[in-house]
C-alpha cells in the first residue's frame, strides 16, 4: 500500500471547474456515496476499465496524501483496499495532472506514474 500518493480519474470539465473553485467535491457517484473515490497506482488501470471504459476527455490526478485529514482505506466489492476521501479535495494537494488518451484499441494509455 502506497501511502504517499493516490490517484483520481475525472472528467476534464470537472477538473477545470475544480481549478476555478480551488477544491474538488467529487463526481456524481462520489457525492452519492459520500466520499471521493481514489485508486492506488496499481489500481488505476482496473478502475479505468471498470468505470471509464472507452471514455475520452479524462484527467488523472496524482494526489499527495500528507495533508488529507479524512482519507481512509476501505474494502471495495472486489476485496481490495481503496482510498476514500471523506471531504473535499483541496487542489493544492494535487502534485500532477495527466490527460488520458485512448490508443487504437480504445484502451487508456497511462503515463509512468511512479517517476513523474
Amino acid at each position: 500500500m502506497n501511502l504517499k500518493y493516490i490517484f483520481k480519474i475525472l472528467d476534464k470539465d470537472e477538473w477545470n471547474g475544480a481549478k476555478k473553485n480551488g477544491y474538488y467535491s467529487g463526481s456524481a457517484q462520489d457525492l452519492k456515496d459520500g466520499y471521493i473515490h481514489f485508486s492506488e497506482e496499481g489500481q488505476v488501470q482496473e478502475t479505468l476499465k471498470k468505470h471509464y471504459d472507452k471514455r475520452e476527455n479524462l484527467i488523472l490526478l496524482k494526489v499527495h496524501t500528507l495533508n488529507l485529514d479524512h482519507l481512509v482505506w476501505e474494502n471495495a466489492s472486489n476485496g481490495d483496499m481503496y482510498p476514500h476521501l471523506y471531504s473535499n479535495l483541496d487542489i493544492k494537494n494535487v502534485e500532477k495532472e495527466f490527460e488520458l488518451h485512448l490508443n487504437d484499441k480504445e484502451i487508456h494509455q497511462l503515463p509512468e506514474l511512479s517517476s513523474k
